[in-house]
């Protein structure tokens, strides 16, 4: 179901304003200071798109002649990206290539692998994962602790 309660979470790297659903935004702003606080710098690449985004992009995908296979081992069908949940959210930090594997090999993953959890965000799509996604280093979801999944 598309998010439609959205705040806020300020500029991504392009300058756009990204939203995320009150709590998951909530908790990325406290996990952007705990990371600064250990001089990791975090920052958005893209947090919510809506259902038409989401379509937008797997269109101009195969106008460009791209294999529908190959589109949905990288960019999820609408309905099915967890960025229209508004609890997921692309990192990245500065110096690091933008949704690329070789963010794994940044500090901010680290930290990121290291304490995420305790922001309730996890790594959607590790290697191997049975979703059959490309690995995802950049790409976290925040799940409700409160609530068992």
């Amino acid at each position: 179901m598309e998010a439609s309660d959205l705040v806020s979470i300020g500029m991504d790297i392009y300058q756009r304003e990204q939203h995320m659903v009150p709590a998951a935004a909530k908790a990325w702003r406290l996990m952007v200071e705990s990371a600064a606080g250990d001089q990791v710098v975090l920052q958005a690449v893209s947090a919510f798109r809506s259902l038409d985004y989401q379509a937008g992009i797997i269109r101009r995908k195969l106008e460009s002649g791209q294999d529908i296979r190959e589109i949905l081992r990288v960019s999820a069908a609408p309905g099915y990206s967890e960025h229209h949940t508004g609890r997921a959210i692309d990192v990245t930090t500065p110096g690091s290539a933008v949704l690329e594997e070789a963010f794994e090999q940044s500090d901010a993953f680290a930290w990121l692998s290291e304490n995420a959890s305790r922001f309730g965000f996890s790594l959607s799509f590790p290697r191997e994962n049975p979703y059959g996604v490309i690995y995802e280093p950049w790409h976290w979801a925040w799940r409700d602790p409160g609530k068992s999944t």
